[in-house]
């Protein structure tokens, strides 16, 4: 299945009002669409990659370094091509972030095809160890208005809506402050309904530590990335070892063995690495590999297109992360055939690949 011409598209949706989390402000949803053109006429498309400032750079590093290595070679053989794609990493005078994210581009695009050739779904074709995985949101975000009451009545619509839990937007405030809206999350959601603090490595330790151990009665399901980015190892592994709650953290990584020293360092419980922005599923599928030899649970961070079958193929997939439409319009709209979310879980697309039928208008307005 020989590769003709590999196309990239920048898509980019304004978010219906900015949304505020302990280290960023959002006003905007970003997103390349990759597909690879094969001779056999089987074409894999996928889209990802939360990118903004750097979104023409990846681009061009896809349609002048990337495309140019992979023009006649065998689309089956994805990690041969991922491989021939990891010069483009290796200049130290420019950002390898980027380089990295091109990459997870086309490798999704790839996968696709391969699961479209072989007319299986792709989990299915990794192995297969669910059909349906636990789904959760992402909200709680900072609002001036009415913050304690908009935050308990959020997640009960969430309940309502079908999701097993919810990761909560904390670390903008003081740990006091912040337990006090993980309290109003669980009077909104009841028990049962899982909740994942998630403070976007905005505390110090003794913060985190403070933080941890006053929503500790709250049935917490794991506490993710808590600490500042600067000794976050050695911070998470000494906060794991003080406190009952389980420690989330690996979307800031960028390799599979930057999560390999989270995880021996013992600093963390589950791994929730990016594919679109660590080089893809073939990434996050050593990522998987290497966290069941050390008992540690993996989810992707966002990208539900493609988070959903990674979850699903591994027997250490521990859920998938849905953005609601006010954080992620882009996915809402582009996605023709989002899977449906009930009783707590996602059931998967049976389509080939990875079973997405985009929406061309949607695309084309966006592109534009």
């Amino acid at each position: 299945m020989r590769i003709e011409r590999i196309e990239a598209i920048a898509l980019r949706m304004p978010l219906p009002r900015p949304l505020k989390a302990a280290t960023a402000l959002i006003t905007h949803r970003c997103t390349v669409l990759t597909r690879v053109y094969t001779a056999d006429g089987v074409i894999g498309e996928c889209f990802g990659n939360n990118e903004d400032a750097g979104q023409a750079e990846i681009l061009r590093l896809i349609r002048e370094e990337l495309a140019p290595v992979l023009v006649g070679r065998d689309a089956m053989l994805v990690e041969d091509c991922w491989q021939a794609m990891q010069p483009a990493t290796r200049d130290i005078l420019r950002d390898r972030r980027l380089a990295i994210r091109a990459i997870a581009c086309v490798d999704a695009a790839l996968w696709d095809a391969v699961g479209k050739a072989l007319g299986v779904p792709l989990h299915r074709l990794w192995g297969g160890y669910r059909d349906e995985v636990p789904a959760y949101a992402m909200g709680a975000y900072y609002r001036s208005e009415d913050d304690l009451g908009s935050v308990a009545r959020e997640m009960a619509a969430l309940r309502e809506q079908g999701f097993a839990g919810c990761k909560i937007k904390v670390g903008a405030l003081s740990p006091q402050d912040d337990a006090a809206r993980v309290r109003a999350a669980r009077d909104g959601a009841g028990p049962g309904f899982k909740l994942m603090p998630d403070p976007n490595q905005g505390w110090t330790y003794e913060q985190a530590l403070a933080f941890a151990r006053l929503v500790e009665p709250l049935d917490i399901h794991w506490l993710e990335e808590p600490c500042h980015w600067s000794n976050d190892r050695q911070d998470l592994a000494r906060l794991r070892r003080t406190v009952p709650i389980p420690i989330c953290a690996g979307q800031s990584e960028i390799s599979a063995a930057g999560c390999r020293e989270l995880m021996a360092a013992g600093a963390i419980d589950v791994c929730n690495y990016d594919p679109s922005w660590g080089g893809g599923p073939t990434a996050w599928r050593k990522v998987a590999a290497v966290a069941h030899t050390y008992g540690v649970g993996v989810l992707s961070h966002l990208e539900p297109q493609v988070g959903g079958m990674l979850a699903g193929s591994a027997p250490n997939g521990v859920g998938v992360e849905v953005m609601q439409p006010d954080r992620d319009p882009l996915y809402h709209a582009l996605v023709a055939n989002r899977p449906a979310i009930a009783d707590g879980r996602m059931r998967l697309p049976e389509g080939p690949g990875w079973g997405l039928v985009l929406d061309r208008d949607v695309e084309r307005r966006l592109a534009a």
